[in-house]
């Protein structure tokens, strides 16, 4: 995990930094001769993989083959100035007066093709057997894997099941971890229904924050940007060991820059680039800002889903990226400090990111395929003579997936973004056929699969 925290006692020991080679012993006429020598078609093809199928750094790269004749300095010396010249100026600063900088790197065009196609909507290629209903179930799933998977990406520690299962029944947070993941939540259905169609601005920033971080943090950081006084800095675990990993820059750099940031995410400059790096660009431009005194995390990746979906890419509102990140918590991380510490080169978290979509769509895809398989399971299991509609069949087969599974009226009724009223004559028709029976605990009842239904299923 990865957190704000105050830096009143930090010591230059806690900071993390990247193992750097000593290139000072490096002879560069001879380094030239054995390049000249080895030709340069040869280095080109090593080149080559040091970005492709990852951007490496030196800690990686050093375990690799080096062209013959080349130490592994030598060979990482020239790496780095080849990438040198081709990185393009991005108009993000750092606080030390250099630009960041970027490689559109050669698996750029295929990913972006496929991410254009499938936001075009080739994601339906296989949902074509469900109805309106089951593609918004979908919608309710991504925002809510989403929510719970950003907080806990920011120190949330609560469990997936017990997360899903607040928003779903509208349970009141029991805690500030709860509360984190309810905000995200209302913050990811709020940028889809109002904010995506707002410009960005400080107000809209500061609005989008408290929506974040309402009873989390004190009200009297909420509404305005980081101040020096706040001691802000990053911490978080590198391997076994907690470390600080970034130190933002101070208000006067906040307060020059935020402005370049919001001109840029309302695509007021002439130079077109592609949403999808724009939009990475954002959610690295105001993670290394950090212009909140808490929540920086979460609102980066915010501000990401805000920027596609006003540029009409609703198929994220499906992929819970976050969901991927958390798996490569570390990758993630690192994706920041070899970007910042590495000569300003943004390819590392451009090209982790990027990857982090890609795994995303394949997943969503994954899973719908298995949907429509299970839909077209339930239809057989079930007799011709029981007829349900879909949201009826989707909660048959919830509620047979596994042991003590249960569904409540409120659960229902959210999933399904239908009227309490409604909810309950679905179950109340679960009832009648014998298929679903109500236990009443605390102010719930809860609905479990009948010995029927089970029977039926182990049929299959």
């Amino acid at each position: 995990m990865f957190f704000n925290t105050n830096m009143t006692n930090l010591k230059p020991e806690e900071m993390y930094y990247i193992e750097k080679p000593d290139l000072t012993k490096i002879d560069k006429s001879r380094m030239a001769e054995k390049l000249e020598e080895s030709g340069f078609h040869e280095f080109r093809r090593y080149f080559e993989k040091t970005n492709e199928p990852k951007y490496l750094y030196w800690d990686k790269l050093k375990y690799k083959n080096a062209p013959q004749g080349l130490t592994k300095e030598e060979f990482w010396s020239l790496v780095r100035q080849f990438r040198n010249l081709l990185l393009k100026k991005t108009p993000i600063k750092a606080e030390n007066g250099d630009y960041f900088k970027w490689i559109r790197l050669p698996c750029t065009e295929e990913f972006l093709h496929k991410i254009d196609i499938s936001s075009g909507g080739q994601v339906f290629a296989t949902m074509e057997t469900l109805s309106d209903m089951s593609k918004q179930k979908f919608i309710s799933k991504g925002v809510l894997e989403e929510a719970i998977a950003s907080s806990q990406l920011e120190g949330a520690h609560t469990t997936r099941q017990v997360a899903r299962k607040m928003i779903i029944e509208k349970r009141q947070p029991k805690n500030v971890f709860e509360q984190m993941i309810l905000n995200n939540y209302n913050t990811m259905l709020a940028l889809d229904e109002d904010y995506k169609n707002q410009e960005l601005s400080e107000e809209l920033l500061f609005e989008i924050h408290r929506m974040l971080t309402q009873k989390t943090i004190e009200e009297s950081k909420q509404g305005r940007f980081r101040k020096n006084k706040d001691n802000v800095v990053v911490q978080g675990y590198i391997g076994s060991k907690e470390y600080t990993t970034h130190i933002p820059p101070k208000e006067a750099f906040i307060k020059n820059e935020i402005g370049k940031l919001i001109e840029f995410a309302n695509d007021n400059e002439k130079e077109f680039l592609h949403p999808i790096i724009k939009a990475i660009f954002i959610h690295f431009w105001v993670g290394y800002l950090h212009p909140f005194a808490d929540g920086n995390g979460r609102l980066a990746r915010a501000l990401f889903y805000w920027y596609l979906l006003r540029k009409n890419y609703w198929t994220f509102m499906y992929l819970p990226i976050s969901t991927i990140i958390k798996r490569a918590l570390s990758q993630y991380a690192m994706a920041y400090i070899y970007s910042e510490q590495d000569s300003c080169d943004m390819t590392y978290f451009y090209d982790f990111h990027l990857r982090k979509i890609m795994e995303s769509l394949e997943s969503f895809n994954v899973y719908i395929k298995e949907k429509v398989l299970e839909n077209k399971a339930i239809d057989k299991i079930l007799s011709k003579d029981i007829i349900l509609n879909d949201r009826q069949k989707h909660l048959v087969h919830y509620l047979i997936s596994g042991d003590n599974i249960y569904a409540t009226v409120t659960s229902h009724g959210m999933l399904n973004k239908i009227a309490r009223q409604t909810s309950a004559k679905d179950i109340k028709i679960l009832e009648k056929k014998n298929l679903v029976e109500g236990n009443r605990s605390g102010k719930f009842i809860r609905y479990m699969a009948t010995e029927k239904l089970l029977r039926m299923a182990n049929r299959k």
